[in-house]
């Protein structure tokens, strides 16, 4: 049994990626992702890990806080001028500064795009270089468009390989290769000399390395696109879905903009996406050698993760946003914690969030839970130990991207319901039809199931503060209003 008082407070080292699929780290998977199996194999595996909201911000703030967009305060892109906050709510406190109040060093590299007034520094952090940082902008300006407006005038007399081609705006260049040192392997620079610096002293420390890949566009170096024949990669399962039954504005998407991709630049966009992950691993494995060299690894919490997913030509979309199908949702989370980890290699199919990581650094750091956190600690999984009350649902909550939507949806292992306020609902059985290639909102047969997970989506609402109970007559859409959380409780 775990004794508390015998027990140093564990080193933690998180990699975090921004984009990455939950599938591209798995033994089945295509992707090669060595490192990633490596820590697997002497980890804990969370198969089913999801995030709270479809994009960067909000999704980070989460991971950071340990609470929903409603209570943390970030709902968009705080670096952009369609934002709904600036950052995070007044009050909200950050895992890293409870770990800097019990005495850890704390080092930061890498992107940030949680706040867009506040560094990292606000929050106890020393940082190395970073991106998406107080003072960036993301997205398109007027000065922009109009230095830009000559560019823009025209199609283009030949579209390339790859290329999404959108008249006033900036054409985009959907993969490609690179050449050259870029962001992430100076991030993996500075955290690897940043762990072996802290490894000579005796205080514990917190290091977070944010890799800013695979994002898209996917351009990585060739040598990583050579590991991977085009000819060995096929298209989605889902791929065939016309979107006929789904929200409109998955359809336009799928029309106006991927659609423009034939079907073997949407293969080679994958290839793009696949060889980008197995890049970001070679990174791993840097900073995972430099714990295991650092005579630290047995008393160090490893956490691999990622903010979101990627698409990545499912339904044939790429990117994230508005569509609610779990390839944006769902995440790679794995665990190595040697010191006190049972049945290394195991893999954990329980639902978990990224707001579980906040108690689960608490608990490995020896301090006590924090009330009001949405999550709960991951540590009784990597014990080996699976709590007899664990959740059987997940809550998401998007207001939207750059375009404002309110969508709202509940997870089970048999269901996924999502509230489209801005256009028909979605109901998948992921049992029958885990590619969610079949929405059943409207047929009669899952009209009892549909109502019951809309009243447990509006009580998780509640739960968590989220202020979008949509109740006026022009707005009152979902097939069960709020008051259903108290009628069927």
């Amino acid at each position: 049994m775990y004794d508390a008082a015998m027990q140093r407070p564990a080193n933690i080292l998180i990699v975090m990626t921004d984009h990455q699929r939950a599938d591209t780290v798995r033994r089945d998977h295509p992707a090669k992702t060595p490192n990633a199996r490596r820590l697997a194999d002497a980890g804990v595996e969370f198969a089913n890990t999801y995030c709270t909201a479809p994009h960067c911000c909000p999704s980070r703030a989460s991971f950071f806080s340990g609470l929903y967009p409603s209570r943390s305060g970030v709902w968009n892109n705080i670096l952009n001028d369609q934002r709904l906050s600036w950052g995070l709510n007044p009050g909200v406190r950050l895992f890293s500064e409870d770990l800097a109040d019990a005495g850890y060093r704390m080092f930061y590299t890498g992107k940030w795009h949680v706040d867009g007034c506040q560094s990292p520094e606000r929050f106890a952090w020393r940082s190395g270089t970073l991106s998406a940082r107080p003072g960036d902008s993301h997205g398109l300006t007027w000065l922009a468009a109009c230095e830009k407006a000559g560019q823009w005038t025209a199609p283009l007399a030949h579209r390339d390989d790859g290329i999404i081609e959108r008249y006033g705006y900036p054409n985009v260049k959907a993969y490609g290769t690179r050449t050259g040192k870029v962001a992430d392997d100076q991030t993996t620079l500075e955290a690897v000399e940043k762990i072996r610096q802290f490894a000579d002293g005796d205080s514990p420390w917190c290091v977070f390395a944010g890799l800013t890949g695979p994002h898209d566009p996917y351009m990585v170096p060739q040598r990583f696109l050579d590991l991977y024949d085009l000819d060995d990669v096929p298209l989605p399962l889902s791929f065939s879905d016309d979107l006929r039954d789904k929200p409109r504005i998955y359809q336009r998407l799928r029309r106006d903009v991927w659609g423009q991709l034939s079907d073997r630049e949407v293969r080679d966009a994958i290839r793009h996406f696949w060889a980008y992950c197995s890049y970001l691993d070679e990174l791993l494995g840097q900073m995972l050698d430099a714990v295991d060299q650092s005579g630290q690894a047995e008393n160090t919490l490893v956490l691999f993760c990622a903010d979101h997913g990627d698409y990545c030509g499912d339904h044939g979309l790429f990117s994230k946003g508005i569509p609610a199908f779990t390839g944006a949702y769902q995440v790679p989370a794995i665990i190595r914690y040697l010191g006190r980890l049972k049945k290394p290699g195991r893999v954990v199919n329980e639902l978990v969030s990224l707001t579980d990581l906040y108690p689960t650094f608490l608990e490995a750091a020896g301090l006590p839970a924090r009330r009001g956190l949405a999550g709960s600690s991951l540590m009784p999984f990597i014990e080996d130990r699976t709590p007899s009350n664990w959740r059987d649902a997940l809550f998401g909550q998007c207001n939207g991207v750059e375009l404002l939507y309110t969508q709202r949806w509940i997870h089970t292992p048999d269901h996924r319901y999502v509230f489209n306020g801005f256009d028909f609902d979605e109901l998948y059985d992921l049992r029958a039809d885990p590619h969610q290639m079949r929405n059943c909102a409207d047929d009669p047969a899952f009209a009892d199931i549909k109502r019951s997970l809309c009243a447990r989506m509006w009580s998780l609402a509640r739960e968590l503060g989220d202020a979008a109970p949509c109740s006026y007559v022009t707005v009152g859409f979902a097939p069960a209003g709020p008051g259903a959380a108290f009628i069927e409780a």
